[in-house]
């Protein structure tokens, strides 16, 4: 499949599938989040912000990802340039994008869906102790260190 494919290619696939990738993770760890949440409303609709604020957690490895994706686009002239083929991209240079964007792609994807499922964890703590909204929030962060590291 890469035999064929010339150094603008690689970046474009790279930027995509960072934005892919950690979209659908950010996609279903809020899901995961939303369901508990729903739950949790359902026997006290006062802590609407509460959950709304640990279901929207998961949905910033999606943003780093479709931030990586504009990166790589600005970077080889596709945005913000001259238009298409602003810059000549060389293989070489397009499989470096194409590996920068990958820890994001799958990391982001990862790590968004685990962090809903301890924003799920923590709307189940706040439901029973809504005072603890603070260590709930600790909780779900730690696992995002590690998209913000890639």
């Amino acid at each position: 499949m890469f035999e064929s494919m010339n150094g603008l290619s690689l970046a474009l696939l790279g930027a995509a599938l960072a934005v892919l990738l950690a979209g659908i993770g950010s996609a279903i760890g809020i899901g995961i989040a939303g369901q508990t949440a729903a739950g949790v409303i359902t026997e006290d609709p006062d802590k609407f912000g509460s959950t709304l604020l640990l279901q929207a957690l998961p949905g910033t490895q999606g943003i780093y990802g479709l931030l990586v994706g504009f990166l790589i686009l600005w970077r080889i002239g596709l945005i913000g340039g001259a238009g298409v083929a602003a810059v000549e991209v060389t293989l070489a240079q397009g499989w470096a994008y194409f590996a920068v964007a990958m820890p994001i792609a799958f990391v982001g994807f990862i790590s968004a869906i685990y962090q809903g499922k301890v924003a799920a964890s923590g709307i189940l703590l706040i439901s029973k102790r809504p005072e603890e909204l603070g260590k709930a929030i600790i909780y779900a962060v730690m696992v995002e260190t590690y998209a913000v590291f890639v």
